[in-house]
Order: C-alpha cells, then structure tokens, then sequence
C-alpha cells in the first residue's frame, strides 16, 4: 500500500496579490523601477559631538534657575533636547567660575606676543649673521696662507683696530 504524499506546510505568509516574490521589500520591476537602475544609494550620517557656548550654558543655566513649578525643569531639558547631567556639569563650571572665563576664548594654538615674535625674528638674524661672520673668517685666513705662500706683504692693521 503506498501512501500518499502529504501537502508541505510553508511557513511563509501568503503572497499579496501586489508582490510577485514573497517577502521581498524593494520594489519589484513592475512598481516602477526599471530593470536596470541601480538601487537607491544611502545617506551615511556622520555623528558630531554638539558642544554649546558659554552664552547658551549661561542662558540655559538662568532659565533653569527661574523655573519653581514641578515638571519645568524637565519641560525645558526636553525642548533644549538636555539631559540633567549637562546641568550638573555646568553648574559645577559656573561655580568655578570657567563659564565667565570662556566667554572669548578660542580653541587652536595661541597667538605669540609681539616681543616673542620679535625676539624670534632676531634670534635667527643673529644665527645667519653668526654663520655669514664664520665664512668671512675663513675667507680672511685663506687669504692670509696665500699671501705667504707667495710672498705678497700684507698691511697690518694694530690689534686693537680689529676688535672695534
């Protein structure tokens, strides 16, 4: 006696009469994009660090202050898009007084004074003289070989005209 084959149960939903391909979630040739079109490209959205100016925390700071109703402080944490420990930080910074502080300061490497840049700028005019000085020794002392090699008598000057 044989038996007959049962009928395999899918898992699977049924199909929608729209979709041809079961559970498929891009859209299909016949919804309208054509066979040959590349697949719609995705937007990568690079998350960035929020910071918030002294002025903002100042603000911020005062309003949460002002507030005396239950619930006001929290209302203006949600439309601030806040949590409470950015008000616990920047307490803590307008205690230490770091809010006054950052008012006008700017991030990047700091300006040097003017006497710095000064004192710079002759510091590597005294290396290239230095350097320009030990040459012209040099030149002097060549001449001075060649002058007794070949006999050529040089005027001398006295030593204490030398070192003025």
């Amino acid at each position: 006696m044989r038996k007959s084959p049962m009928p395999k149960q899918s898992h699977a939903p049924e199909e929608s009469p729209k979709r041809g391909g079961g559970e498929r979630s891009e859209p299909t040739p016949r919804e309208g994009l054509s066979s040959g079109a590349p697949p719609p490209t995705q937007v990568v959205v690079i998350p960035r660090r929020r910071s918030f100016p002294a002025e903002l925390k100042l603000r911020i700071l005062e309003e949460i202050d002002a507030c005396r109703a239950p619930g006001e402080i929290g209302a203006v944490l949600r439309r601030e898009g806040l949590y409470s420990s950015h008000l616990t930080k920047w307490r803590e910074q307008r205690k230490k007084g770091v809010l006054a502080a950052l008012s006008d300061v700017h991030r990047g490497p700091r300006a040097k004074p003017a006497d710095a840049r000064e004192l710079e700028k002759l510091r590597k005019e005294n290396l290239r003289l230095s350097k320009r000085l030990r040459q012209v020794e040099l030149l002097l002392e060549l001449q001075k070989k060649v002058s007794e090699v070949l006999g050529i008598p040089l005027s001398s000057l006295p030593s204490d005209e030398l070192d003025s």
